[in-house]
């Protein structure tokens, strides 16, 4: 209930920013929402289920009589050849047989498969979503960061010029200062165009005109720490949807296999009951001595197959077919087994990146800070050279650089842990936990 609400807030929030055309924050629950009704992935998926629903209902109706009423009216003369009735009124039903318990078990593992594999679906768009606003929102804060670089660069150009014409620096000086600046318009265009990429993946997913996304960095829910977690193998071995998809639908191909299996040298028993009413203008009562218009019938069919090559080769094409789907969920099992691993290993060097990354940040605040200290107080040591307002706008650009890097080093860590949590099937609960 507490979803439903979520998301009809946000497909109300989606229809005034489409009819609006207007710009608003959407939080990152209300973007996962919508992306995972629009999304054609989930929808598929949806189908799938109620696909494989309706082929266990079709298995265990296979007991249920069925009701069939229709007429064969027609004239005839001579032999009235194929009992032509006015009307007539059937029900037919399987009483047993040894491979209907196998289908029906095949059916349900079938239906298992499915909602795991909408549950796997539903985290990989949730993963895909989660990544793309993770990623504007970083490229939206570097941007306003190299606003503000490139405003100093230009101040460092116009002090590179000054210094110039006072004779105090070379051409060089200048031209490197230019260098600066152009390298920040690059870094910017490249920016540019990465978070136009996220918004138009954004709006893909969820529906909403890309112009209007605008992250809200505070929706994003703490991530968990998974450095000291020795267990993450064993849990996506055992929470993975797409893991336990593979394996159910391998369990639903051996139960089918053990259904056709069972075709051969069994008998199957059915029940049926008819009734007809014949015309007397078919002239039955010429052919026959106790003729009447009303018949009715009911008996137990019991068919025993002694010989069906045919249904021979189908239980070895089952069996077949039995044989790759569990091969592919074992391959599947070991595939995700082994990037968890990957994933946890590269974690801790990304985490040591981001540490160094922070140090960098951190050292270069304290130097633009100090520098700023020493142009206001003066360095206190006679013997020092004087701090320049060149020195200040150097240590600017520097530190802002060392921030993007400890963006970027950030970005990195979130990509690995929301990875993880994808793995073992928690991504969905994590996004919706701001809210909750």
């Amino acid at each position: 209930m507490k979803r439903r609400i979520i998301y009809l807030l946000g497909m109300g929030t989606a229809a005034l920013l489409v009819t609006s055309g207007a710009s608003a924050q959407i939080s990152l629950s209300s973007a996962v929402d919508l992306a995972l009704q629009n999304s054609t992935q989930v929808k598929m998926a949806v189908a799938d289920v109620q696909k494989a629903t309706a082929g266990l209902a079709e298995a265990r109706d296979a007991y249920l009589p069925n009701f069939l009423l229709g007429s064969s009216i027609g004239y005839t003369y001579g032999f009235p050849v194929g009992q032509p009735s006015v009307y007539n009124v059937q029900s037919q039903s399987l009483l047993y047989s040894f491979s209907q318990p196998d289908y029906v078990r095949a059916s349900r593992a079938a239906l298992k498969s499915a909602e795991l594999s909408l549950k796997d679906n539903r985290e990989q768009v949730t993963l895909d979503c989660s990544l793309a606003y993770i990623q504007l929102d970083i490229d939206l804060s570097e941007l306003a960061i190299l606003d503000q670089e490139k405003i100093d660069a230009e101040k460092l150009i116009s002090i590179e010029r000054e210094r110039l014409i006072a004779g105090v620096d070379s051409r060089m000086d200048l031209t490197k200062a230019e260098i600066t600046s152009a390298q920040i318009d690059i870094s910017r265009f490249h920016i540019q165009d990465n978070a136009a990429s996220q918004r138009q993946k954004l709006a893909h997913l969820t529906g909403l005109p890309a112009a209007s996304f605008i992250p809200d960095a505070k929706s994003i829910p703490p991530l968990p720490d998974f450095s000291n977690d020795d267990t993450l193998v064993d849990q996506a071995i055992t929470s993975n949807a797409g893991v336990q998809s593979a394996y159910a639908n391998a369990k639903s191909k051996m139960d089918l296999y053990y259904g056709d299996a069972k075709q051969n040298y069994r008998p199957q028993f059915g029940f049926g009951i008819e009734y007809n009413r014949y015309a007397e203008f078919n002239n039955y009562n010429e052919y026959y001595l106790r003729f009447q218009h009303n018949n009715f019938d009911v008996g137990v069919q019991i068919t025993f197959p002694i010989f069906d090559a045919s249904r021979r080769a189908k239980a070895r094409e089952s069996a077949a077919d039995a044989t790759r789907a569990q091969i592919e969920a074992d391959q599947a099992k070991n595939q995700t087994s082994e990037q968890v691993q990957s994933l946890r290993h590269s974690l801790a060097e990304l985490k040591a990146q981001q540490r160094l990354a922070q140090l960098q940040n951190q050292y270069a605040q304290e130097q633009l800070e100090t520098i700023q200290a020493e142009l206001k107080n003066g360095s206190g040591s006679p013997n020092a050279a004087p701090v320049t307002p060149k020195d200040e706008e150097l240590a600017r650009i520097q530190a802002q650089e060392r921030y993007q890097d400890a963006l970027n080093a950030n970005l990195s860590v979130m990509r690995a842990q929301l990875s993880l949590m994808r793995s073992i099937g928690a991504i969905e609960d994590w996004a919706h936990s701001a809210v909750k």
